[in-house]
Parts: C-alpha cells; structure tokens; sequence
C-alpha cells in the first residue's frame, strides 16, 4: 500500500484521484472551513472522474437558515437512490472543521472535529471508488489519505531521556508479513478409488517430493504470531505529520499504573507530549522546544482509569492537535512547534499494555 501525499489548499470544485481505491480500514480526511454565506457544498466519493461517474456516498451538509441538514446517497447508473438525512450539524457557517471518512466493511463511518457523526451503508462496492470530488461553498485547507498499518518488527535504536519516564531502546519499522503458503493435507483425494491408481503417477509424485526436499520449492514459511508491541514502544511516522493526519492508539491502562505518556517527536525535542497522570487525576499536555519544557496544561477531565482499554486518536489539525479519547474529544492542544513534516516519531511509555497503534 504506497503512501499518498495529501491535496493542499485544493481549488474548488476539486477532483482528485485517491491511489489503490478505498478498502476496510483506509480513511480520508479533509480539513477546511465552511463559507459564512455558504448555502450547501458536497464530498463525493466516486467511481471515476468523467462524464457522470457512480458515486458511492454523496456528503451533501445544506444550509436553509432555519433548518439545516446533512444529506447522504448514492448515484448509481444515472438516478440518485433514497436520501437519507441527519438534522444535527456539526458543520456551521464559518466554522472550521476536520472531515474524515472512515472505511467498514459494511459502512462508511463519517467523523467530524474528533466526533462520531454518522454510519452510511455501502451500497456500491468500495472497490469500484477511486476519486473524490468537493464542489460549493466551502474552502479545503488539506486532503489526506491513511492506510491502515501494517505489522512491525522491532529494531535496536538510540536511548534518550525523556519528560519523567524513561525511554526505549527498540525502534518500530513496519514490514509486511509473508503470508503461508499452504500445502494440500493428506487424505484430500479420498474420494478416488484407490484400485484405480497409476503406477507412473506415483512415480512422478515420488519425484515432486523428491525436488521439495531438495529445495527446489518453497517450504511454508512458519507461522506468524500477532503483533506484539515492546514497552517502551516507538515507531516512525512516514512522511511526518500534516493537517488531516490521523494518529490512533489502542491499549489497557495497567492494574498498578502511576502515569503514562504519548509522544510526538521531531529531530532535537517534543512537539506534543501528552501525558495522563492517574494519581494526580489529570491530563497533562506540554512541549519540549529547544531543551526546555513549556507551560503545562491540565484542564479536562481525566478519562483514563486503572485496568481499563482506551482508545486514543490523535488527529492534526491547521492549527491545533484534537485528541479524542474513547469516541469523544476531550482535549485540543495549539500547535507550538509549526513545522509539522519534521515531526515524524512518534513515542508511547509507561504503565500501559499496547494493542494497536496506527499511523
């Protein structure tokens, strides 16, 4: 799966290719702003970019004055399909936003600014979309595309001192996993007469097996276990950040955790730490710039708790970081190191288990 650069500060209308097509698991998020005097603006994604292409989901908000709405369908064989209509907005006139759409197997999951806004059903196939078109009254800072991650294989790297807890040793590079190659069992064939069989067929079987202990095939490479994810856990973010990129990680909090803390790096510091500190009850954020640490904030709850999974997605914005956790955003944090294409580590540590991280 080859990594998409993003679409910037697109003109609208805009069409644009998306790479490989959509498949389970792919997202793509548009950052931007809604027009004071818009009246409606759509997203399409599409299956082609000539004539009257099919369109998979048509995101259509629209704004009346008294009663706005957002409309969903699907364009198929030259006829739209049944509406379907979601009367809460999270989608204002004037407003900035971050618009991600999020592939199922069976549905398209629609998020905005960090939250869950709603489920639409395929109703053509997601293979058959390869282009994303958006047309009225908004303006679109940036397009990005995310692939779902890969396994990885841990590497030896440097050690370094980090804010109150200590730094791993072990580098995340994603790798692909060989998948097996399966033999066909005995006894498959037991169905055929065995009073039947060819004496210069078993000769040539005798000879096939023959060249397999030779090494003249490929032996099945042996299996391989899930993903396991070293604590301390630190991983590359190919190509850095960028508005619209979407960091996700998923774990248990430990029976006897004091504190944790998430990490988003650049060559001399710490552009975003974010640190959860359960016997304090609070969540602190903060920045490491030129060897020295900045204010902290603490304000928000505390959403983590001793023994319990967490779900966090970290999503870049033009200007800020919006943190959800658990389906909910709690946290926004104002970019203070702005040049975010050199941000590009990313750091988990302390008393957490991993079981997913995707970035």
């Amino acid at each position: 799966m080859a990594f998409q650069q993003p679409f910037l500060n697109p003109r609208i209308p805009f069409t644009g290719c998306i790479q490989g097509g959509l498949f389970e698991g792919k997202s793509i998020t548009l950052t931007g702003r809604v027009l004071p005097g818009a009246e409606r603006f759509h997203v399409n994604l599409q299956c082609g970019t000539k004539g009257s292409p099919d369109v998979a989901l048509h995101f259509n908000p629209r704004y009346s004055g008294f009663f706005d709405v957002v409309v969903c369908n699907t364009f198929q064989n030259s006829t739209w399909g049944s509406e379907e209509r979601s009367s809460k907005m999270s989608l204002p006139r004037g407003s900035s936003f971050t618009l991600t759409f999020l592939v199922n197997r069976d549905s398209y999951s629609v998020i905005v600014n960090g939250t869950h806004f709603l489920d639409y059903l395929h109703r053509l196939s997601i293979s058959l979309v390869n282009a994303i078109y958006v047309e009225g009254g908004v303006e679109i800072h940036s397009i990005a595309f995310q692939n779902p991650a890969t396994a990885c294989v841990p590497q030896p790297a440097f050690i370094q001192q980090s804010y109150g807890v200590p730094q791993t040793a072990f580098i995340q590079q994603a790798t692909f996993v060989q998948q097996p190659v399966f033999q066909q069992p005995r006894g498959q064939n037991r169905g055929r007469s065995r009073r039947h069989h060819n004496p210069k067929q078993q000769q040539h079987h005798h000879q096939q097996q023959q060249k397999q202990h030779a090494g003249l095939y490929q032996a099945p490479p042996p299996y391989s276990p899930p993903q396991a994810y070293v604590m301390p856990y630190k991983t590359i973010i190919q190509g850095g950040l960028y508005p619209g990129r979407t960091i996700t990680i998923q774990g248990l909090v430990n029976q006897d955790a004091n504190r944790f803390c998430i990490n988003l790096r650049f060559n001399s510091g710490v552009a975003f730490h974010f640190n959860p500190r359960l016997n304090d009850n609070q969540v602190v954020r903060n920045s490491l710039l030129q060897e020295k640490w900045g204010s902290e904030e603490r304000n928000g709850g505390m959403p983590f708790y001793r023994g319990q999974p967490f779900t966090v997605t970290i999503i870049c914005d033009t200007h800020c970081y919006r943190i959800m956790v658990n389906g909910t955003q709690m946290f926004t944090y104002n970019h203070r190191y702005t040049l975010l294409q050199q941000i590009d580590i990313l750091e988990v540590e302390g008393n957490v288990s991993l079981s997913s991280v995707v970035v």
